[in-house]
Order: C-alpha cells, then structure tokens, then sequence
C-alpha cells in the first residue's frame, strides 16, 4: 500500500495534551491532487480558498486568451492548458497549507499513512500524548560569573610589579 503524507492544522488557541479545537482540526495531504487537476477553479472555491481562486482563474483565462492572440492551434492550447492543470494539481495542498498558515492555522504536526483515516488517528493521537512545553526563562535567574580564574585565551593579568 502507498505511503502518504499529511499535515495537521490547528488554530493557533490549540494545546498539546488538550482536545480544545480537535473538532475544528484539518488533516492536508501532501503530493498530487487529481480533484485539483480536474476541477481547478472549484477545487480552490470547495476548499474556501478565495484568493487562490481569483488567482487561478485570471492565470487560466490569461493563458486562453494568449493562446488566442498568438493564433495557438487548438490542440497546442489543449496540451497549454493541460500542463497548467498539471501544475495547479502538483501545488493546490502547499496553497491550502499556505492560505491556512495565513488564516492563523498553522502545521502543528506531520504523519505519515496509508489512508486518511489511519492519519487523522495517528495526527490527533500524538496531539493528545503530546503535553504542552514548560515555558524557560529566557536567561539564568543570576548571574553566572565565576570565581575561578580564567584559563585559555583571556588569562587573569599579572599583578603589576
């Protein structure tokens, strides 16, 4: 069976260790998407990307009507065409992850399954068993002087005699 990837995005709110925000949790595949490839535009509105969308769609009417001022045979247009939905199906799930880093949901883990399921199982288990990080001091309460003399490149000076 086919080994796949998949990122899980949580709002920002969202602890390890705790459930809040599971319920809201998105599980992104990684690779190729053939809903994307065939479905383009749509794949982009379903998935509520609205920008990507926009951009998309202008892209694709751009190459139709370029293809139509240079005086493109009808089947280069097809292949034209066909390698920019190849191209929209190789990164649609780097734009989902993208848009919804932006909407603050950013990666909070990555697995790797079979299926979508065994995934969202193996994403939210971890999340669970994981416990929050104890924040540290960002330096030591003290000072770290020591007493001892130096040894190395900077030796103590010499009493003056």
């Amino acid at each position: 069976m086919r080994m796949r990837s998949y990122t899980l995005h949580l709002p920002t709110d969202a602890r390890p260790g705790e459930s809040i925000g599971l319920d809201r949790a998105v599980l992104v595949p990684d690779g190729f998407s053939w809903s994307a490839f065939a479905f383009t535009v749509l794949w982009f509105l379903f998935h509520r990307l609205w920008i990507a969308a926009l951009i998309v769609l202008a892209g694709l009417l751009g190459l139709a009507a370029l293809g139509h001022t240079l005086g493109l045979p009808p089947g280069i247009a097809t292949i034209v065409t066909l390698l920019a939905s190849v191209l929209i199906g190789l990164e649609a799930s780097s734009l989902r992850r993208w848009t919804l880093s932006r909407r603050g949901w950013p990666t909070r883990d990555a697995v790797i399954a079979a299926t979508p399921e065994e995934a969202e199982a193996r994403a939210l288990g971890r999340w669970l068993d994981s416990t929050a990080a104890v924040p540290r001091a960002p330096f030591p309460a003290g000072p770290a002087r020591r007493t001892e003399p130096v040894i190395g490149l900077f030796p103590a000076q010499a009493v003056a005699r």
